[in-house]
């Protein structure tokens, strides 16, 4: 697992959802499996369903678009059958494909949204923040990466309000 499905998964942990990290899905008769799923997450009360692939990768958008049809195309046909098999079988759900760069030219990619990773950031921290406004300060322990965020945001100013000085 690596440090952008951690995250995303914490983070839609914390909000609610129940989630699935890294399931082999599609097993083979031969052994193995058809492939994995980085992220799959169900919301019971918003009756919301989303699998989330993460890259760190710099490889073309064509090669992109090669590998997340592929993994998308695998995670509509085994989500529901496999994962969640209470859900109706022709539930809609939301893809996300997380990646370093812009979303600007390229808003989806193999049939997925498009989330760049600064995106992606800006999206936790967001919710990190509205702690305050519902007078529920901390994050739990047991999300030590949005807790390390969290932190990090407490000590962060725009810098429009104030530069420390003296430091590099």
């Amino acid at each position: 697992m690596n440090h952008l499905e951690q995250l995303v998964a914490e983070w839609l942990e914390f909000k609610g959802y129940f989630v699935r990290r890294n399931v082999k899905v599609g097993k083979l008769p031969h052994g193995g499996h058809e492939g994995e799923l980085d992220v799959v997450a169900y919301h019971p009360i918003e009756n919301r369903l989303i699998h989330i692939e993460t890259s760190t990768d710099a490889s073309t958008w064509l090669k992109r678009e090669e590998r997340f049809k592929k993994k998308f195309e695998t995670g509509r046909k085994y989500i529901i059958p496999e994962i969640l098999p209470w859900l109706p079988h022709n539930k809609r759900f939301e893809q996300w494909a997380v990646l370093w760069g812009s979303d600007r030219h390229h808003p989806e990619v193999g049939g997925g949204k498009v989330i760049p990773v600064r995106k992606l950031y800006r999206m936790i921290a967001e919710s990190i923040a509205s702690l305050e406004n519902q007078g529920n300060r901390a994050v739990p322990e047991q999300f030590p990466l949005l807790r390390t965020m969290q932190y990090t945001l407490q000590f962060v100013e725009p810098s429009t309000k104030r530069r420390d000085s003296g430091v590099a």
